[in-house]
């Protein structure tokens, strides 16, 4: 055969592995379990990245960031907390070592050495919940604050992939410190506590720097079951509870945060009742409410940062002075109110402030019997006339100002003026004006000091024009009104206090009066703190003499003998030196007394408002009684809240530096020759020299060296009532006899004219020209004019 004949040859087979065959096919080679795994490892690193950058660590959620204000008594008691989430974000550092020993014995007790992600656990959580053996997380910490601070509660495979990239970043990004206080402020322990602050206070009413390992336990058990293991709510769970608080606390001994020895003899610590209340109720509301507007207009906070809450403010309220507040108006006007039989009752309200005229700080409100009940706070409202304890800025105005009456007579409380009901007062450009006294009773000729005792209208209205109606009113405001205190006007009727001022304003002006003239605005906080670190930076408060000293001063000498002659006696059972002033709004729609110590100034108020409509209302048959006075009521009140508020503390004097020419006696003598003022009628006599101004005589005496007399003349007899005879003068005019209740009739001079019978600021009945200088009298009536403000008179006392 030849070569072209040769068959093709076959390919010689590779050498290797024989043939797989039968059931060895279906096994993979090591070439695909390898392919596979990479392929595998790729491919979930892929996914990994993938997920890791593009899941973002997002912003709180609301729930985590909401927090309530708590509001604090100034030795830092709780008043109140607002906001419906009950929580109080605080540092690692102002929970106790316990606190966070036992959270960390309880949920992660590797926290600090272990990642934040622990696949162990997780898939011992999966197999426990696949077989059957019950739910269990297998969460660290970093997971668990990652879903209460970030992510919903949700059971989402969705919201546990977030959770676990989440975790890995923010494990990179923040300290086990900040993620560890981040957790124990999130997490939930029942009794709508949030954070173990909040928790601390719900269950022990304590702080989380107080917790001690037995309570720290029991507070750490609660966060795997809030509300199975409340053994307040739940007493049959107890025994489910006490093993969990053991099993913590074993814990806290393997890790060696407690000795075996304190831990063997520990016994559960029964939480306390479970508070059940508006948590505003009582007296609390209103103080949350007045706080937080003071916050918002002394721009310290906006109301959108207290929405969002996370202050801790510690206001200068006192806790047994406002205690001692709210006992003196139950025990003086709550317990007496008859609400069913007398419909009167049911109008009574009550506010009252307190003042510490050194420093400014309230420390006391009464606003209301309930805020819940009743909203309005009676403290801070300006819708009532203060009625006459506005006199005394009338009377601080004129020493401020050094102003004279119409007859030119320097104001001291020795100053005499016309205490006639209802008569018109002199020198006022705006029209007729005639107050009525109470009662309608005319005093005659009073002093000053006397017509603060027994509050005569007709005497500070015309001591305001005396003034300068506008002068009074910037003196009330230099004092602490505000200058848009309702109805603060600038004529007569402002010395009857138709002004509208709140109880809390005028505590702040009488607080300077008892400062020796030296103001500065309330306040009403001592310290505010933002998420439990951040300190906030209060208002300085600023002090100057607004008014001279002998102004404040001479004022407090009057005042002081209301208390002790006046109309505020009942304020004497404070059992200390006292001046104060009492005042009665038109129609007794409100009673007021405002008085202070030394030590302390108090203003209270009682007033009439109707439950339904809110209409002021008369308080006429209140308590039974025909009349609301402000030396009733308020004046008790006033005197039961001083004398317990100021217990135990030593007894002071009044450091008083009075006007020159003040009067010091308390009570005004009748002896014409010492030249103080007494309680008589009005001399007509006038007085007697070169010119007669148609103002008040004072005491019928003429003072000075007069022309065409012997160093002034000699003076008449003096009678209690009757008419007195003129005497007769040297070389002048001659003065009438200074009669109480009665009349002079003019006598006649050798070189001169006869005076005739003058009026305190009225018209010259019987008048000639006087003396050798040939003066003339110039009493008269003013001119009419356009009206400023209000005229009416509030029934004062």
């Amino acid at each position: 055969m030849s070569d072209e004949q040769q068959p093709p040859q076959q390919p010689t087979p590779r050498a290797g592995r024989p043939k797989r065959t039968g059931w060895r096919r279906i096994i993979p080679t090591w070439r695909t379990v390898l392919g596979t795994l990479v392929i595998g490892a790729l491919l979930l690193f892929g996914l990994f990245f993938l997920g890791y950058s593009m899941v973002k660590i997002p912003p709180a959620n609301a729930l985590a960031t909401k927090q309530a204000n708590v509001y604090l008594y100034a030795d830092g008691s709780v008043i109140a907390r607002d906001g419906q989430v009950n929580r109080e974000n605080v540092t690692l550092g102002q929970i106790s070592k316990d606190g966070r020993h036992a959270i960390l014995a309880a949920e992660d007790r590797d926290f600090y050495t272990e990642s934040a992600i622990d696949p162990k656990a997780m898939l011992r959580a999966a197999w426990k919940t696949a077989t059957g053996e019950g739910k269990q997380s297998g969460s660290t910490i970093t997971q668990q604050y990652v879903k209460n601070y970030y992510l919903a509660q949700d059971q989402t495979v969705t919201r546990k992939v977030k959770e676990f990239f989440i975790s890995i970043k923010l494990d990179r990004e923040k300290t086990k410190d900040e993620i560890l206080e981040g957790y124990l402020n999130t997490s939930f322990f029942g009794r709508n506590a949030y954070g173990i602050q909040a928790a601390a206070q719900a269950y022990y009413g304590i702080d989380a720097a107080d917790l001690d390992p037995a309570r720290a336990a029991y507070l750490a058990a609660l966060v795997n079951a809030p509300s199975e293991y409340d053994v307040v709510a739940h007493p049959e769970n107890k025994a489910a509870a006490v093993a969990r608080w053991n099993y913590v606390l074993d814990g806290m001994v393997t890790k060696g945060w407690l000795s075996e020895s304190k831990r063997a003899g520990m016994k559960f610590p029964m939480p306390k009742e479970a508070t059940v209340s508006t948590n505003l109720s009582g007296q609390r509301g209103y103080l949350v409410r007045i706080v937080k507007d003071y916050l918002i207009q002394n721009k310290i906070a906006t109301e959108g940062d207290l929405e969002a809450g996370g202050y801790r403010i510690t206001t200068t309220i006192q806790k047994d002075k406002q205690d001692a507040f709210v006992d003196a108006v139950n025990d003086q006007l709550i317990s007496k109110l008859d609400k069913k039989n007398n419909k009167v009752d049911g109008y009574v309200r009550a506010g009252g402030a307190s003042v510490d005229p050194k420093t400014g700080k309230v420390v006391a409100m009464y606003n209301g019997i309930d805020y819940v009940k009743q909203y309005t706070p009676n403290a801070t409202r300006r819708d009532f006339q203060v009625g006459s304890t506005f006199k005394p800025f009338v009377f601080t105005s004129a020493v401020e100002n050094d102003s004279t009456t119409q007859d030119g007579r320097p104001i001291t409380p020795n100053t005499i003026y016309d205490g006639t009901n209802k008569r018109p007062v002199q020198g006022w450009s705006g029209g007729t004006y005639d107050p009525e006294n109470e009662d309608q009773y005319s005093y005659g000729d009073i002093s000053v000091r006397t017509a603060t005792d027994k509050s005569v209208n007709s005497v500070y209205a015309q001591m305001a024009v005396d003034v300068g109606a506008d002068k009074v009113k910037d003196t009330a405001i230099e004092l602490g009104l505000p200058a848009a205190t309702p109805e603060l006007y600038a004529s007569p009727s402002i010395a009857l206090g138709v002004a509208h001022a709140s109880v809390l304003d005028m505590a702040e002006a009488y607080a300077t009066l008892a400062n020796h003239g030296k103001h500065g605005t309330y306040t009403m906080i001592e310290r505010v703190t933002k998420d439990g670190a951040d300190v906030i930076e209060l208002p300085k408060r600023k002090t100057s003499q607004v008014i001279s000293r002998e102004a404040a001063d001479t004022t407090t000498s009057v005042l002081q003998s209301v208390v002790e002659n006046g109309t505020g006696t009942p304020a004497q059972a404070a059992g200390r030196p006292a001046a104060g002033k009492t005042g009665t709004a038109e129609e007794d729609t409100a009673a007021w007394f405002a008085g202070y110590t030394p030590e302390l100034a108090t203003v209270v108020a009682v007033m009439g408002q109707d439950p339904v409509t809110a209409h002021h209302k008369s308080l006429y048959g209140a308590l039974g009684e025909p009349r609301m006075n402000g030396s009733g009521p308020p004046t008790a009140i006033w005197a039961q809240f001083t004398k317990e508020a100021l217990k135990g503390k030593p007894v002071t004097e009044f450091d008083l530096e009075l006007q020159e020419g003040a009067d010091v006696p308390q009570y005004p003598t009748t002896d014409p020759t010492e030249g103080d003022p007494g309680t008589g009628g009005q001399d007509n006599g006038g007085t007697t020299g070169d010119t007669t101004t148609g103002g008040q005589d004072s005491e019928g005496q003429t003072g000075g060296e007069t022309p065409g007399g012997t160093d002034g003349g000699t003076t008449g007899d003096t009678d209690t009532g009757g008419t007195g005879d003129g005497g007769t003068t040297t070389d002048g005019g001659t003065t009438g006899d200074t009669d109480t209740g009665g009349t002079s009739n003019g006598g006649t001079t050798t070189d001169g004219g006869t005076t005739g019978d003058t009026g305190a600021g009225g018209t010259d009945t019987g008048g000639g020209t006087g003396g050798d200088s040939g003066g003339t009298d110039t009493g008269g009536g003013g001119t009419t004019g356009t009206t400023v403000g209000p005229l009416s008179a509030s029934r004062n006392e």
